[in-house]
């Protein structure tokens, strides 16, 4: 891949939205769990302490995010737990899968312009199926030279991925939305 400018770009909320469906969902299991005192930011602190631990277990996606959602309502709930109750937070994840792909603005048009400049290769994290599917959605695939879809986007996963390439660091930058697994780890694996 020498003489050719080398562009890794996320795709959840860099390419198309993504995380409003998390939010609705979450704002939809607010209203299921109907807390007496906890508000919706605190409820959101034990979900965040319950995604944390099971990220490193099972990764992201949606069915994590239900995963999650059910851990969260039988740590909460102030009734019985019913299954029909978990099956119920677990299907305010799945209709995340059942969104539209929504293309942020302009980016076909500009992926259509860096792919006859530059090497293309799609880097996101999350389920592989799940982001798969996202990608034959969203019709974007057929901009990038190459997809990889990891557990996580830290500083090795850049690593790996510039090995397993062939890429020259300094000539590789990347793009995204997200400090913490876009643009941080990059720098830390000596990307632009």
């Amino acid at each position: 891949m020498t003489g050719c400018l080398s562009l890794l770009i996320d795709a959840d909320d860099t390419l198309w939205e993504n995380n409003i469906y998390f939010e609705r969902a979450f704002e939809a299991f607010c209203d299921f769990l109907d807390h007496s005192s906890l508000t919706p930011p605190e409820v959101r602190e034990v979900l965040n302490e319950i995604e944390l631990v099971n990220a490193r277990i099972y990764g992201y996606g949606s069915m994590n995010f239900g995963r999650n959602l059910q851990q969260a309502y039988q740590h909460l709930a102030e009734r019985e737990i019913r299954d029909h109750d978990l099956r119920h937070v677990l299907s305010l994840a799945k209709q995340i899968l059942e969104q539209p792909i929504e293309l942020i603005e302009g980016v076909e048009e500009t992926l259509g312009y860096l792919m006859e400049r530059h090497c293309l290769t799609l880097f996101t994290k999350g389920h592989p199926d799940e982001q798969r599917m996202k990608v034959d959605r969203s019709g974007l695939g057929q901009y990038f030279a190459h997809t990889a879809i990891v557990k996580e986007k830290d500083a090795p996963a850049y690593a790996r991925l510039v090995a397993e390439r062939g890429l020259r660091k300094q000539e590789t930058w990347m793009i995204g939305n997200s400090p913490k697994s876009d643009i941080n780890p990059a720098l830390e694996a000596g990307l632009n």
